[in-house]
């Protein structure tokens, strides 16, 4: 059976958006808005992050919106309350971002069972290598969840082809090197490995790190990405309007409006 995420990709015809929000930030009302609004917006998935207390691949930005989620409150018990929530009124994807120790703190298989029947069509767990993937893909399949890979420019060619042979949903171009957040610019070489990746792997190929301006998109976009994850720059905007729930669903729409356009 098809996901979610796989029907999007197979009926775009375009390069898709992939919104980055953390949950509960800045506390689960305002959370729940924004990410209706940035589907409203043009967000074509959603990935929602659980906060972590030491999450090593987040740079300051995002760092900043789980320390607020944390201190709101968030759990994940929340964070399926949430999905559960934001799916009586969307069929859009929903990708859980998160960290290995929490899954593993629930149970691998828990934690998995725990987000289909929430709602979500995908899980990404940021801290897993290869070599330790494999519990955490077999209950992402068995609950009916792509297990959602990441691979980067220093990811050898017998390594890729691993990825992609336990990954599904999409590949998880890693676009920079280092933590996420916004660069200047995307690391040199990068539309060119994308397409070694491509060869490699039916799947579909959708950078995320670094990435937060319409030309950075369109420049993914040209490389042959089938879409693009943008975080830190939609983030940015809860931080700027913090105190004014209103204002905060703003300014994420029109971040998400200018992001979306530029695959339009």
């Amino acid at each position: 059976m098809i996901s979610r995420i796989g029907d999007a990709f197979s009926h775009q015809k375009r390069p898709l958006l992939v919104a980055c929000l953390v949950a509960g930030d800045p506390d689960r009302e305002v959370s729940l808005s924004l990410m209706r609004e940035a589907e409203r917006c043009g967000a074509d998935i959603i990935e929602v992050v659980m906060p972590y207390s030491d999450p090593v691949a987040d740079g300051p930005v995002m760092q900043k919106a789980m320390q607020r989620a944390l201190r709101a409150g968030m759990t994940p018990d929340g964070l399926f309350s949430l999905l559960r929530d934001f799916r009586t009124s969307s069929g859009t994807p929903l990708l859980i971002l998160t960290y290995a120790n929490i899954v593993v703190q629930r149970g691998i298989g828990a934690f998995y069972r725990d987000a289909r029947a929430a709602g979500a069509d995908g899980v990404a767990v940021a801290d897993v290598p290869l070599e330790e993937a494999d519990p955490f893909c077999r209950a992402a399949r068995e609950s009916g969840i792509d297990p959602v890979l990441f691979v980067s420019q220093t990811t050898s060619p017998g390594r890729l082809r691993e990825i992609a042979d336990r990954a599904s949903g999409f590949l998880y171009l890693v676009a920079v090197l280092g933590v996420t957040g916004v660069r200047g610019s995307l690391n040199a070489g990068i539309g060119e490995y994308l397409g070694k990746v491509k060869e490699v792997s039916p799947l579909p190929v959708v950078p995320g790190f670094g990435i937060g301006t319409p030309d950075q998109i369109r420049e993914l976009a040209r490389a042959g990405a089938d879409g693009v994850i943008v975080g830190s720059a939609i983030v940015s905007e809860v931080e700027r309007t913090l105190g004014d729930g209103s204002r905060a669903r703003e300014a994420v729409g029109a971040k998400v409006r200018e992001l979306a356009s530029a695959l339009r």
